[in-house]
C-alpha cells in the first residue's frame, strides 16, 4: 500500500486553475481500483491519497500523469508500507509481510 503525500509548489491560484483536471485523474485512479481514499491536507498546503494494489512502478507512472504533477504545481513523496492490520471494512486490502 502507498501514501501519497503532495505539497504544492506553486501559489493556490495555479493549483485551483488545474484542480478539476486533478479531481477528473483521480476519478479515474478510483475508477480503476488504484486508489482508496484521497483529502486535502490541513492547512491547505497540498493532500494525501491513499493506494492500493499495485507496485511502485505503476504508482511512479500514475503519479508522473496527475495533472498537479504534469503542470509543476506540486511535488509528490511517495510512501510504501505494508497493511498488515486494518479496519474491518477495509480488510480486502491487508497485506502479508514480506519478509
Amino acid at each position: 500500500m502507498f501514501v501519497l503525500e503532495l505539497t504544492y509548489t506553486a501559489p493556490l491560484d495555479r493549483v485551483d486553475a488545474v484542480l478539476a483536471d486533478h479531481v477528473e485523474w483521480l476519478q479515474k485512479q478510483y475508477a480503476a481500483g488504484h486508489f482508496i481514499a484521497a483529502g486535502r491536507k490541513v492547512p491547505r498546503e497540498g493532500g494525501v491519497i491513499l493506494a492500493a494494489g499495485m507496485d511502485r512502478a505503476t504508482v511512479e507512472k500514475l503519479v508522473a500523469e496527475d495533472p498537479f504533477t504534469l503542470t509543476g504545481v506540486c511535488e509528490y513523496r511517495i510512501i510504501e508500507f505494508e497493511a498488515t492490520t486494518t479496519a474491518p471494512a477495509l480488510e480486502a486490502y491487508r497485506e502479508q509481510r514480506r519478509s
